[in-house]
């Protein structure tokens, strides 16, 4: 492990300059003509344009576990980087080892604040002209804004392609082929690379949950789902949750380190070149444990309401963390994850207003 002084010298790393921190408005773009199939109700929130479900939430989660059905993720925003010096400069300005990665290769990358904060998450994956990235449309403003401050003068190009590409989530775990549409495949939960782990690197839930999201042609994207049965992001989201699987504006904050959320398993290279916000990543890792863990939680469904996210939680009289998460999962019922101190007692049973909260442990205290 390099000392915590050659960490240091990535002060001197460019920085961009501030961007605008107001909240983005997510892009005006049309609704997704998935939404017309029989029993689709529309999400809201986050996952807003495209269908929350179909009719029966239970049974799209058990088709996506069966390798049955697929998810309509046409929201999702799309930036391509062409140009010779993509990779390497991609490798320097964010979390993963970028410079070698080999076409058709999926990984994942985080773009952190100075101080070492979750900014973006950015799905990697490069077809050997461009990279391609996907990430939340509430936030691809600000990503490329910031990536286009960074260019200086190299060779790089940044395009948002997210009117002309749809995301289609597959429970497939297979890299896409020449021939097919480019995909990008989810390590989760690695470990991928020279990075560490915060929670179990053995029987870790997260392996049962094959996952890739295919880049279509908007024009295509009716016919590439076919007559193959649809899920909706209710099914797709339980089944995140019960994987242990952050995401980002759902289990971050303007103050949450990788480390919290043992994001480092898939989206952090511990021995890569200096890169903003690498700091914290090598003194945490090196000389501490991070503040808050998150957790996994069966909730207590015996009453009429969930928690919804945001709610606070509570060990007896003391507040301990957030949650951020809700689902209803086909065979565990009520589950979530949350964000909470590091040090709360891991076998207390929590509180979230009326309803009680069993942990498992993620993030280890």
């Amino acid at each position: 492990m390099p000392s915590l002084g050659r960490y240091r010298e990535c002060v001197t790393h460019p920085s961009s300059p501030p961007a605008d921190s107001a909240p983005q408005e997510p892009p005006t773009r049309a609704p997704s003509p998935l939404l017309q199939r029989p029993g689709a109700v529309a999400s809201t929130g986050a996952d807003a344009g495209v269908a929350a479900h179909y009719g029966d939430p239970h049974r799209e989660q058990r088709l996506l576990v069966e390798g049955l059905s697929v998810v309509d993720l046409s929201h999702r925003a799309v930036l391509t980087v062409s140009g010779p010096d993509r990779l390497s400069w991609l490798h320097s300005l964010t979390s993963q080892a970028l410079t070698n990665l080999a076409p058709r290769t999926s990984t994942e990358t985080l773009i952190l604040t100075p101080k070492g904060h979750i900014e973006h998450a950015l799905h990697v994956v490069d077809d050997g002209e461009t990279t391609w990235l996907i990430t939340e449309p509430e936030t691809v403003g600000a990503a490329q804004a910031w990536l286009e401050s960074m260019r200086f003068m190299l060779r790089v190009e940044i395009v948002d392609r997210s009117e002309d590409f749809a995301v289609v989530g597959e429970p497939v775990a297979r890299e896409s082929v020449e021939g097919e549409h480019l995909a990008w495949v989810d390590h989760w939960p690695g470990p991928m690379g020279d990075t560490a782990c915060y929670g179990p690197e053995e029987d870790h839930p997260g392996a049962n949950r094959p996952w890739r999201e295919v880049l279509v042609p908007r024009g295509e994207l009716t016919a590439y789902v076919g007559e193959r049965p649809l899920s909706g992001t209710w099914a797709s989201e339980a089944l995140r949750v019960a994987a242990w699987r952050p995401r980002v504006g759902a289990e971050t904050d303007h103050r949450t380190i990788a480390h919290e959320l043992d994001w480092l398993r898939s989206a952090v290279h511990l021995h890569k070149g200096c890169y903003r916000g690498q700091e914290t990543i090598a003194r945490v890792h090196n000389l501490g444990r991070p503040p808050r863990r998150l957790v996994f939680l069966h909730l207590d469904g015996s009453g009429h309401t969930l928690p919804e996210p945001g709610d606070e939680l509570r060990n007896g009289e003391r507040a301990v963390g957030r949650v951020t998460t809700v689902s209803r999962h086909y065979e565990d019922g009520p589950i979530a994850l949350a964000v909470i101190k590091r040090n709360t007692d891991p076998t207390a049973v929590l509180t979230s207003g009326p309803t009680s909260a069993a942990q498992t442990v993620v993030v280890r205290p």
